[in-house]
């Protein structure tokens, strides 16, 4: 049984990162809404408590009884979390001209164990309103900065240990953050550090014979990294009993349908290839609003999975590749009543099909699933693709879409997507595309007059998409692919770059 540390969360926007922290020091753990019972097991070994953009003391502050958990395992509180600690143990917690927000050096008070290897007046990264004026009784100081004298603490009575920090150690700006995090996984909890990616692949394999006993499996691959991961699990502890199928709606990248088709068949998964084309781009035909396509591609989708699945006699269970944001973003730190956002894969199947869900992945972070499909040797080029949009090139192609408009996006998009990778600059890209607009202008190529279709660029830098910054990519490179647009593509004779960032803009242009 894989060893676990509990995070409570309370809504802080930093929560993920504290998982993300936790597992690169390959230890295991979940998110759980602060109001959600915990179960003692033998595999918890501690509990972190987030950061939170309530005060402790407004009326609705979000409350746990952390003396009630003090009792039975180690606990370390970051921001709010330690506030709400002081609080509950007799502290005085309140807001004051002593607040912080950025950078800050945290000076050593006294020597800890949580603090083994940290350096004095390491940088710390602050953002609090509140601070704590006075710390309880029982309670020894274990680090300041310079405008608050408890930047770090811990109990100093009976029981589990309890720690508490009111900067964040989870973000980047906190240059040896992590190590204070590993500290008290390893030196105070007592993780073994052992949960790896194939350790993940043993333990998922074996839980999927289970579960699945001997159902079969449907699944609709996109062709990206998460589902082919988890199809790839699947199919380790089931074979041919996953029928997998990938669909061609005609607004797929040039030559992706083949592609992806003969990358699934190398690695030995059973994908049937559906060729839709035709069917899509007449449920397209006439629409413009952005949403209306969307809505479009989504019921044909559904329509095709619905026919493929009704080929196959005995499906019990639908495979997804839902990777754990997405579960994160389900569950609302206040209640049901108010979901932050609906999980869904495949939405919209009928409810007649009572398919069960299969989802290996749905407790692993983005890259926390490449790192799986490299242990499983899945190639390169399809771990480390960008993201591409479920409405694919229709997206892209402001205003109507026709195989006209998508063959010359087509070829568009993969000229600047092959130069980005001959240049060794699609690494460093979060995602990368070109953007067929609804305006034409005049152009001169030799002695002709034309007057031809305009292409925008767009390439943007992120660490998960909800923010972006737009690629700094050298002139040089842009006037190249400018130019070999222009020259290979008949029908585009103008290229523009995208130089706006997420927000305001979004990545996607519709």
């Amino acid at each position: 049984m894989n060893e676990k540390i509990l995070i409570l969360d309370f809504g802080s926007q930093y929560t993920q990162l504290i998982a993300r922290s936790v597992r690169e020091a390959n230890v295991y753990c979940e998110i759980i809404p602060f109001h959600q019972k915990i179960v003692p097991e033998p595999s918890l070994k501690g509990i972190i408590l987030s950061g939170s953009p309530f005060s402790v003391n407004d009326p609705k502050a979000p409350l746990v009884d952390v003396k009630g958990l003090h009792r039975n395992l180690p606990i370390l509180g970051i921001c709010y979390g330690a506030q709400l600690t002081a609080k509950e143990f007799g502290g005085r917690v309140a807001n004051s001209d002593k607040r912080e927000y950025g950078r800050a050096l945290m000076s050593i008070v006294k020597q800890d164990i949580l603090l083994r290897g940290v350096n004095d007046l390491s940088q710390v990264w602050m953002s609090h309103a509140d601070t704590i004026l006075e710390l309880p009784a029982g309670f020894d100081v274990l680090a300041k900065t310079d405008s608050i004298p408890y930047a770090a603490f811990r109990n100093n009575g009976e029981g589990f240990p309890l720690y508490c920090l009111q900067f964040h150690p989870e973000v980047y700006h906190s240059t040896e953050g992590k190590k204070i995090i590993r500290n008290f996984l390893v030196d105070v909890c007592g993780c073994k550090q052992d949960w790896t990616a194939a350790h993940f692949i043993s333990d998922t394999v074996a839980a999927l014979k289970k579960s699945i006993g001997d159902k079969k499996v449907i699944m609709a691959l996109s062709g990206g990294v998460d589902s082919t991961v988890a199809a790839t699990l699947i199919n380790l502890a089931i074979g041919k009993r996953l029928y997998g199928f990938f669909v061609d709606n005609g607004v797929l990248r040039k030559d992706e349908y083949q592609q992806v088709l003969e990358t699934y068949k190398k690695i030995g998964l059973n994908v049937k290839g559906v060729d839709a084309k035709k069917q899509f781009y007449k449920k397209l035909k006439g629409k413009t609003d952005p949403e209306e396509k969307r809505k479009s591609i989504g019921k044909q989708f559904i329509k095709i999975f619905v026919e493929e699945a009704s080929k196959k006699k005995g499906i019990g269970l639908l495979g997804q590749g839902t990777i754990y944001p997405d579960v994160i973003e389900s569950i609302s730190v206040h209640g049901p009543s108010q979901t932050i956002k609906s999980h869904h894969n495949v939405g919209g199947l009928p409810k007649k099909m009572k398919l069960g869900l299969v989802e290996p992945l749905r407790f692993l972070f983005k890259d926390e699933v490449r790192r799986v499909g490299k242990e499983l040797g899945i190639p390169d080029a399809l771990l480390q693709r960008h993201p591409f949009p479920g409405p694919g090139l229709a997206i892209r192609i402001l205003g109507e879409v026709n195989p006209e408009k998508v063959n010359l996006l087509q070829k568009a998009d993969h000229i600047f997507i092959q130069a980005l990778k001959d240049h060794n600059l699609y690494g460093s890209i979060w995602q990368a595309g070109a953007i067929l607009l609804p305006v034409k202008s005049v152009g001169v190529m030799g002695d002709e007059r034309t007057y031809e279709f305009t292409v925008a660029l767009r390439a943007v830098t992120s660490v998960d998409g909800m923010t972006a910054d737009w690629a700094h990519l050298p002139y040089e490179f842009l006037s190249l692919v400018s130019s070999d647009i222009i020259n290979q593509v008949k029908g585009i004779n103008r290229v523009v770059y995208d130089i706006s960032s997420k927000p305001p803009a979004t990545i996607e242009w519709e």
